[in-house]
């Protein structure tokens, strides 16, 4: 978890840092159906470079919202899952999956 004097003051900012990318929301997204490889992720995530998606499991990983398994196979195999704390996250995408499907409609209903 990040150290609170290493956070900003506002929440709303201290949510944007944590998740407020759009890397970062869609791996949330793909996660939240259960646990995912590294290799499962850069290909549902289209565009996604190698070191986006390893700094961005990173920075989650640190934050406390991913847990990352690793078992000890050959090759190795490496699991990131939502942590206790992330998964709290859940009615916020559940929300913006929302809100986006009915500004699609809407944006629909304007042609």
């Amino acid at each position: 978890m990040i150290a609170k004097k290493d956070l900003p003051a506002c929440p709303v900012a201290t949510t944007v840092d944590i998740i407020g990318s759009k890397w970062k929301l869609l791996i949330i997204r793909d996660i939240l159906t259960g646990p995912k490889r590294f290799g499962e992720l850069r290909k549902s995530l289209d565009g996604i470079s190698q070191k986006v998606l390893t700094d961005s499991l990173r920075a989650m990983e640190q934050a406390g919202i991913l847990t990352r398994t690793v078992y000890p196979e050959v090759p190795s195999r490496v699991d990131y899952a939502l942590s206790e704390l992330g998964e709290t996250m859940r009615p916020i995408i559940a929300a913006m999956e929302s809100w986006g499907s009915e500004y699609q409609s809407l944006a629909e209903n304007e042609r």
